[in-house]
């Protein structure tokens, strides 16, 4: 079993940054088998959406709607994978989700909220 813990998440006026941090506890045959991390929204009313992932050798995908403003970036002695999220636009308002996939299971954590207005 894996844990994830997200934090960062907050108000921020539009044009500014946040940082996203999630941390990855549990099993430890589980946190070692861990390829795929990623973060995902979902903002009121719509469905889930992928924002960006890092595989364990730090191959990265990023949606066209954040390419260019957010980064992923990933630590594994720590476990920890992070979303460098700059200039924020109110749409991009949503609650934030950490994602790991490993030994074909996918675990999620309990979402943050990003929340981008003046």
């Amino acid at each position: 079993q894996v844990q994830l813990v997200e934090s960062g998440g907050g108000l921020v006026q539009p044009g500014g940054s946040l940082r996203l941090s999630c941390a990855a506890s549990g099993n430890i045959f589980s946190i070692n088998a861990i390829n795929v991390m990623g973060w995902y929204r979902q903002a009121a009313g719509k469905q889930r959406e992928l924002v960006a992932t890092i595989s364990r050798r730090g191959n990265t995908v990023y949606a066209d709607s954040v390419k260019g403003r957010f980064t992923i970036s990933r630590d594994n002695a720590k476990n920890t994978v992070y979303l460098q999220m700059n200039s924020l636009k109110p749409e991009d308002t949503a609650v934030y989700y950490c994602n790991a996939f490993a030994l074909a299971n996918n675990y999620w954590g309990q979402g943050t909220q990003v929340t981008v207005s003046s």
